[in-house]
């Protein structure tokens, strides 16, 4: 077999082991999923041994010190996201060279092409879902800070869009969308503008209760309350990149949520609430004990003001949700960067002790 055959090969099979044990660790460590890492790890034992079937050959024919293609690439990969992306980018052109060279009489008796190519289109399907879940990954780290729901009826006349805009310049990190007035349709066309802010801002945008409208408006996310579409029903339907909150009220519930796979919890009402007089009032300390039960992000709601906004942090929410504090306020932007403060200022607290 021609040496320069056997270089390409061994300089492909590098880059197949190397960059699928990116991924791997990526789904191991970082996702900590099961799945994913299994799979990516056989299919890295498998196309590994295969290409190492020449055993000695190829190592005989590796020239790292004049190789004319060394340090010819340029990175500009900064984030995670495109780290996982070149690497599977670089595994699939791998593969569809090795898979090319099997074609060669050479080759055609100790390589098989077509398992190449399988290969090379079961990495696309992987990609795509761990891609998907670090998506979703980055997103559940988005939820803390300030919450400001864009509730439609507190709202009144006044526009949402702009509303949601006074909060974000104010300092909201999460945006969510509740609506019991508009029809689907004009729900829907107020959805798809807050996700076109949201996202050129960099916040969350979540829909309240409604699956279709969150699929339709490519929002961020949904949350749903215990009387709601099941979240299994839920979680089939929505992208995988896509969050899912729960309201909750004690601990059984919340640890119960944790354990189907919601990304994120309500707790409430803290407090008694102007906008859900009826709602049971759960308090702070209730709020503490949830955050000892479960370690995803709460989201503290239910008569949340800038007077004790900072209690609810230091009881241990993630993010503070509110409403009247910041809707019912003559200028909403300074309302919520007064919330931010309160935030930040117990965050500072926090870190002194």
């Amino acid at each position: 077999m021609p040496r320069q055959t056997l270089r390409i090969i061994d300089a492909n099979c590098n880059r197949i082991g190397e960059g699928l044990r990116f991924l791997e660790d990526v789904a191991r460590f970082l996702l900590d999923d099961a799945d994913l890492t299994r799979q990516l790890k056989a299919m890295r034992h498998h196309l590994v041994k295969t290409l190492s079937q020449f055993g000695p050959a190829l190592i005989s024919e590796r020239n790292s010190e004049t190789d004319v293609g060394i340090d010819t690439e340029i990175s500009h990969r900064q984030d995670l996201l495109s780290l996982v992306t070149a690497n599977a980018r670089r595994v699939e052109e791998a593969l569809r060279v090795v898979e090319e060279l099997s074609k060669l009489p050479d080759l055609s008796s100790a390589l098989h092409s077509k398992d190449f190519e399988t290969a090379r289109f079961n990495l696309y399907t992987l990609q795509r879902e761990l891609l998907s879940r670090l998506t979703r990954r980055q997103k559940i780290d988005q939820l803390h800070g300030l919450y400001v729901i864009i509730d439609t009826q507190t709202l009144g006349l006044r526009g949402e869009v702009d509303a949601a805009r006074k909060a974000i310049d104010g300092g909201a990190k999460v945006i969510q969308l509740r609506d019991k007035q508009h029809s689907k349709g004009d729900l829907l066309t107020i959805a798809k503008k807050l996700t076109d802010l949201c996202r050129h801002s960099n916040v969350l945008f979540i829909v309240n209760d409604y699956l279709d409208i969150a699929l339709a408006s490519e929002a961020d996310g949904i949350h749903i309350g215990q009387e709601d579409l099941p979240l299994s029903v839920i979680r089939k339907e929505l992208p995988v990149d896509k969050v899912i909150g729960l309201s909750t009220s004690t601990m059984a519930l919340a640890r119960k949520a944790e354990s189907e796979g919601v990304d994120y919890v309500a707790v409430g009402s803290i407090f008694p609430s102007p906008t859900k007089p009826k709602a049971t009032v759960v308090g702070l300390e209730r709020l503490r004990q949830i955050r000892k039960a479960i370690s995803i992000p709460i989201v503290a709601i239910g008569g949340i003001s800038r007077q004790n906004i900072g209690e609810v942090m230091a009881a241990g929410a993630d993010a503070a949700a509110v409403i009247s504090a910041v809707l019912n306020q003559k200028d909403m932007q300074s309302a919520a960067r007064q919330l931010v403060k309160e935030i930040e200022k117990e965050a500072k607290s926090h870190q002194k002790s």
